[in-house]
């Protein structure tokens, strides 16, 4: 009997999900350039989730292959490798080439997503404060 394995610990099988049907979300995702960060990470993610892309934005890499792995084990470290591939090419073209290069590489998209957030964190407190200040001290005729 075939052993069954539940979704949420597995990925789907991301070598039959055709990316030629979401060519309109990828070209919906609003280009980060440093004043949009937080729409920009929301398009993301949906882009990811909707293209079933987000594998190894959820799940650290799996363990390096060995002498004793089982053909799941490959399955997934083969899936969890063209996610990460596929989701690094997405994020970096959906990011303005001025931002890219301040932002480190990383071999991992959750990685480099976590250098973006990085860049952009204490960025976004500075405009909301920047903000309120204005709309607090401005005077109304």
């Amino acid at each position: 009997m075939a052993s069954s394995s539940s979704t949420n610990q597995h990925p789907m099988n991301f070598s039959s999900t055709p990316l030629v049907g979401h060519t309109g979300l990828l070209s919906s995702i609003d280009p980060l350039n440093g004043m949009n960060y937080s729409s920009w990470i929301e398009q993301i993610k949906i882009a990811h989730g909707v293209m079933e892309l987000d594998f190894a934005l959820r799940v650290d890499r799996p363990p390096p292959l060995t002498d004793k792995s089982t053909v799941e084990e490959k399955r997934i470290i083969d899936q969890w490798e063209r996610s990460n591939r596929m989701s690094l090419m997405i994020i970096k073209n959906s990011i303005s080439l001025a931002i890219r290069g301040a932002i480190p590489d990383s071999e991992t998209a959750k990685g480099y997503l976590n250098s973006v957030e990085e860049q952009f964190k204490g960025t976004s407190k500075a405009h909301a404060s920047t903000l309120i200040l204005k709309m607090l001290t401005t005077k109304y005729d």
